[in-house]
């Protein structure tokens, strides 16, 4: 029972921190640590993943199904849209598959702690800008192939854990002048087949070693549930508070978050 309550907590934790720029992984990691959770190369932490891409597409369904008619139909807003999407996910889909044979040397709670405060103090430079709420919408069908390349590129260095998958898209999607909605909103697009290319390769590579994790199949199907609810949460909050606020509050998480796990390793707590 007590595996599965760790599952939970697990998938609760991964539901928030997915789609806010504070790394669901490195909260996973340093969680999974503190729990006495064992998990096998990330399996368990990237399949519950699919929770959270549920929700996204849960939240988004009735956009993306209309996106998706208008693709066929051959409207331009949608053809660039479905583009855009494919020319942002390309880099981290590339990357990916070689970064899995180096991941787990850079797993640990110390490359997390340091990722979080550099990832804290870059966030709260880039966002460093008043909101105004006159500000022209960017609408995302205008959202050029360059923009989306270079915040597929910017999605790259997630890979390493504590930077967060939200927080680089997010920040490169400000960098090159996409105002916060809008970066935020293409962040929560491009998450859904980043993390499903993921969560597929861990699962194919995998998944036969599924029954060595914490709470084998049973943990991870309640991780998923609480995963899915908990970002559903999360994503309607954000775009609500992204709206007429900024990101500074994140990055001083960060900052802390990221100290308050090299304490915990200092005094062998980690």
């Amino acid at each position: 029972m007590i595996d599965l309550l760790h599952a939970l907590l697990l998938g609760i934790i991964e539901g928030i921190t997915e789609f806010l720029p504070i790394s669901s992984t490195g909260h996973l990691i340093v969680s999974e640590k503190l729990l006495g959770f064992k998990d096998y190369k990330d399996l368990f932490a990237v399949v519950i993943q699919v929770g959270a891409i549920a929700a996204v597409i849960w939240y988004y369904r009735r956009d993306l199904w209309a996106k998706t008619l208008g693709l066929f139909r051959g409207e331009k807003a949608a053809i660039n849209f479905w583009k855009i999407l494919v020319i942002g996910t390309i880099p981290a889909g590339l990357l990916g598959l070689l970064f899995d044979k180096v991941s787990e040397s850079i797993t640990t709670p110390l490359v997390v702690a340091l990722a979080l405060i550099i990832g804290g103090v870059i966030l709260w430079m880039v966002d460093n800008r008043p909101v105004h709420a006159s500000d022209d919408p960017v609408q995302l069908e205008h959202i050029t192939t360059k923009q989306a390349a270079l915040i597929g590129l910017g999605q790259c260095i997630a890979m390493i854990p504590g930077v967060s998958r939200s927080g680089a898209t997010i920040v490169s999607g400000l960098a090159v002048k996409l105002n916060r909605p809008t970066a935020t909103a293409f962040s929560f697009y491009l998450s859904i087949p980043v993390l499903v290319l993921a969560s597929a390769y861990k699962l194919a590579k995998y998944n036969s070693e599924i029954p060595s994790i914490t709470g084998g199949y049973a943990g991870i199907i309640v991780g998923l549930v609480a995963a899915f609810v908990t970002a559903l949460l999360a994503i309607s909050w954000l775009l609500r508070y992204i709206a007429h606020h900024n990101f500074k509050p994140f990055a001083y998480y960060r900052i802390v978050a990221g100290f308050i796990i090299l304490f915990l390793i200092a005094f062998g707590a980690l």
